[in-house]
């Protein structure tokens, strides 16, 4: 499984199908990012001067696994600012991602049309066992304070970018608040090692930038 897609289970609502964040494309997209970047695939070149990071393939690093593999080949041909390939990579993911976990049957593919006119897919759970698993990693890691591992580390970060972390696991015992401020100390990346560190510094920096615009606009509209 990859993190995107244990990011993808985690914000579907398992019985409607639908997504309960509006980032998710950006999210996904800086998940394949993290992930090229753990598996020595892609190296993000800090920011120097006026010039923005890039997310540069590292020659000979094509991964075996197909999205990751097209994600390799996708900067290969062109290296591009990180802000950009976290936007480019998330395209047409979701439903991708989906697909996959439909043929393993922990997603169902549900078409519908909203009042019999508009057509809508959606994806609502057919097994949980694997996600119900995650989320007790995450409960671990941040309700009762387990170091987080190089999966949970880059999964909380994400979620975290999307103010997403504190409605994945039971707050309860320390509050939504706590959960908030761990999973962004977590964000942060003592964890990883440097190269990832680069990746993921850049993957929140421009989910946060996504979001104030979103919210911004929104406001003003």
């Amino acid at each position: 499984m990859l993190i995107a897609e244990d990011l993808l289970l985690l914000v579907l609502d398992d019985e409607r199908g639908t997504l309960a964040s509006s980032w998710v494309q950006q999210a996904l997209g800086g998940a394949i990012l993290t992930e090229l970047a753990m598996a020595g695939s892609v190296q993000v070149q800090p920011k120097s001067g006026l010039t923005p990071a890039k997310a540069v393939a590292v020659p000979g690093g094509r991964p075996d696994e197909p999205i990751l593999a097209a994600a390799y080949d996708s900067l290969a041909a062109k290296p591009v600012a990180a802000k950009n390939a976290v936007t480019n990579l998330g395209k047409g993911l979701h439903e991708a991602l989906a697909a996959r976990l439909c043929d393993r049957n922990i997603l169902r593919r549900r078409d519908e049309r909203i009042l019999g006119l508009f057509p809508r897919t959606t994806w609502p759970a057919a097994d949980s066992t694997h996600e119900n698993a995650v989320c007790g990693q995450l409960y671990a890691v941040l309700v009762q304070g387990v170091t987080p591992d190089a999966r949970t580390g880059p999964l909380i970060a994400l979620l975290s970018s999307i103010d997403f972390a504190h409605k994945v696991v039971d707050t309860k015992a320390v509050g939504a608040g706590a959960v908030k401020k761990r999973a962004k100390e977590i964000a942060r990346g003592d964890w990883a090692a440097e190269g990832v560190k680069d990746a993921m510094d850049e993957v929140v920096a421009v989910m946060t930038a996504v979001m104030v615009a979103t919210t911004v606009t929104t406001t003003v509209t």
